[in-house]
């Protein structure tokens, strides 16, 4: 897998460190010291793989650490904290990415309706984890990236590209991930849907009865599966999501601290600041003249 490691690294070389698109529908490549407020995000369901240097992602209280000898999947939008690392060499993070498409997975499935399921579970049913990588996924992926180099064949080639990645995900320890989401009846699927709601209504009050009912899940069971996929509660959820949206909003430096916690839904900016300052680390003033330094020396 050295080999097929290396003509990755080569392909991806001229990645920046921020989300650098590649020209490929659904894959982005990033390299270097990526900032920390751009890695605490709400990331969207994809595949994740490292080509050099490590990364930690801390999910509800749950870190789970990957490299190049391993792979991510993250099959619902999740809000996240990241932490890369160079290699042992001191050599920059690199990865690349594939954002899940749920219409692509489904076709996927329709097409190989008999392909066998491995019954391969999480133990907890949880909508991320990672896996070892293999030397067909790395295949796939050397593919994929290659389109780089000729552009003109993305429209004809990449949609089979993506299927092979999906293809080796499924035939893998996290295949079922994409399965569910996708089957409409699964819990996952159902939680999917109402992490939906909150994140199109995170300023709103959050209405867990009417979550549950959406769901077709009593509250408690509903409460259950929201905590055993995303390792959060539903209002820890919606929480980070108005905590991460209101620091976007002071970076724009269109929103005082007051506006900012109004805009998300916060009744209360005392309650707001206290929250900001325990899920960030510093009041929301000093945070964002913080970043704002990092921006201008950086």
């Amino acid at each position: 897998m050295a080999d097929q490691l290396n003509e990755l690294r080569a392909l991806t070389a001229h990645a920046q460190n921020h989300r650098t698109e590649t020209g490929i529908p659904r894959v982005a490549m990033v390299q270097g010291e990526i900032p920390e407020h751009q890695l605490a995000a709400v990331y969207d369901p994809m595949v994740n793989l490292i080509l050099r240097g490590s990364k930690s992602m801390t999910i509800g209280g749950r870190v789970l650490h990957y490299d190049p000898a391993t792979y991510f999947v993250m099959s619902v939008d999740l809000p996240a904290a990241g932490v890369v690392r160079p290699d042992e060499h001191g050599t920059p993070y690199l990865a690349v990415s594939l954002t899940l498409d749920a219409e692509v997975i489904a076709g996927l499935l329709y097409d190989l309706a008999d392909l066998p399921d491995p019954l391969t579970r999480e133990q907890e049913h949880k909508a991320f984890s990672v896996a070892a990588v293999t030397s067909e996924l790395l295949d796939a992926w050397v593919r994929m990236l290659r389109l780089m180099q000729h552009p003109q064949d993305i429209p004809a080639l990449a949609p089979a590209y993506e299927r092979e990645i999906l293809y080796r995900v499924l035939q893998g320890p996290m295949g079922w991930m994409l399965r569910e989401i996708v089957s409409p009846d699964t819990a996952l699927a159902r939680i999917n849907q109402a992490i939906q709601r909150i994140r199109s209504d995170y300023a709103q009050p959050l209405r867990v009865k009417e979550l549950a009912e959406g769901s077709a899940m009593s509250v408690s069971a509903f409460h259950r599966h929201f905590k055993t996929v995303t390792n959060l509660s539903p209002l820890q959820y919606q929480k980070q999501i108005r905590l991460l949206q209101a620091r976007t909003l002071l970076l724009t430096a269109r929103h005082g601290v007051t506006s900012a916690a109004h805009e998300v839904g916060y009744e209360s900016p005392t309650q707001f600041s206290r929250e900001y300052a325990r899920k960030f680390g510093l009041p929301p003033s000093r945070d964002v003249a913080r970043i704002a330094e990092q921006m201008k020396s950086g």
